[in-house]
């Protein structure tokens, strides 16, 4: 994986990846409404069978940030997504964002999204759907449960705590963080959220979240509860042990090693005893003795004390010091501030905030409506 030397505060590049798996209706209009902030677009057609890839070779024509990478055989969103960071290291950049190609993510959030990554306060960023209460009020009722329930698990998998909404996809990261994530470990499923998160905390990466609105109103979910189900469980539990395994035991060895050491082995020494010798008294008809009694009661309760004196250290260890290289941009400087210039906007565009796309912007909406290139002069300083 190719390593690079940190952009200037004047040149920051930012890339988007698109994980694109039969988007045909929605990916031209995605593609129009990125904002000049992000310099390299790179679409990972996922082996679709739709005219996604048409598409998007037609949008790269008009559009130069725009670079199409195609899979000959289906990976999944995470195999897309390792394809599309790969790309993105080797084209430079020094951010990178996932956006879905279905059309459904804020793309206007994209500056504060990327701001705490540019300014080095943060290495990974990412939406949050549910501080949206007005939205959440039209979320039906188990799928708020299965949410809460969800969220709490991939808490206690991924060890960031503090993280709501895992399987959130509006996310961002610094490159010279990404470098550091064995991509060969990131899931290829719907998984791919919280296998990012588990991996990103083994490096001691800190997270932050934005809040985004929520759309649940009409939208099908891609995730079923019958696919969660099944997949996400036993996913959970291994990035758990995982977790404490090399965060306890093999990178360090400190109290929270010494409290699940005695607190595991207690815990369920104590209910195999108990149980069998509940077994045995019953059917041999005879009173357990007080000592037989109180010796796996006290070995359970010991367990417990210890594994949530354990719980209470692996909450205070969430990760709180940058392992970027620092910031990206002078601390005065905001993306979300235009460039200045007295030009009027262009139809479905932003104002770049520091990132220059060239001399000459073309406008890819008209391009798309009537299949020409109209090339249009930079606006003036």
């Amino acid at each position: 994986m190719t390593l690079f030397a940190r952009s200037s505060p004047g040149d920051l590049h930012v890339a988007a990846v698109i994980p694109a798996y039969n988007v045909g209706n929605e990916i031209s209009s995605v593609l129009r409404s990125i904002p000049p902030l992000v310099r390299t677009i790179i679409v990972v057609d996922d082996a679709s069978t739709d005219g996604t890839a048409s598409i998007v070779d037609r949008c790269a024509a008009v559009d130069r940030r725009v670079i199409p990478v195609r899979h000959e055989h289906n990976r999944g969103v995470g195999g897309a997504m390792v394809t599309g960071f790969r790309t993105a290291i080797d084209a430079g950049a020094d951010i990178v964002v996932k956006i879905d190609g279905d059309g459904q993510m804020p793309l206007w959030l994209v500056p504060d999204l990327v701001q705490p990554l540019a300014d080095g306060d943060a290495d990974y960023t990412k939406g949050n759907r549910f501080r949206d209460f007005q939205a959440l009020r039209q979320m039906p009722l188990v799928r708020r449960f299965g949410n809460v329930v969800l969220s709490f698990l991939a808490k206690a998998a991924t060890g960031y705590w503090r993280c709501f909404d895992p399987t959130n996809g509006f996310v961002a990261i610094r490159a010279d963080v990404l470098t550091q994530v064995p991509l060969q470990k990131i899931d290829p499923t719907y998984y791919f959220e919280t296998s990012m998160l588990a991996q990103l905390y083994l490096i001691g990466a800190v997270v932050k979240e934005i809040p985004m609105p929520a759309r649940y109103a009409g939208e099908k979910s891609s995730l079923s509860i019958g696919r969660v189900m099944r997949q996400f469980p036993l996913k959970l539990f291994a990035s758990m042990m995982r977790r404490l395994l090399l965060k306890n035991f093999v990178d360090d060895f400190n109290l929270e090693s010494i409290h699940l050491a005695a607190g595991v082995p207690l815990f369920f020494s104590g209910i195999a005893y108990g149980l069998w010798k509940w077994i045995w008294f019953v059917q041999h008809g005879l009173p357990a003795p007080t000592g037989t009694v109180v010796l796996p009661a006290l070995a359970i309760m010991l367990g417990v004390q210890f594994l949530v004196s354990a719980a209470t250290l692996d909450l205070q260890a969430v990760p709180r010091e940058p392992v970027n290289r620092g910031p990206l941009l002078p601390r005065d400087v905001r993306l979300d501030e235009g460039a200045g210039g007295g030009g009027e906007a262009l139809p479905g565009e932003m104002e770049a905030p520091l990132v220059k796309e060239g001399p000459r912007v073309r406008r890819l909406d008209e391009a798309l409506r009537i299949d020409l290139v109209q090339d249009l002069p930079p606006k003036d300083d």
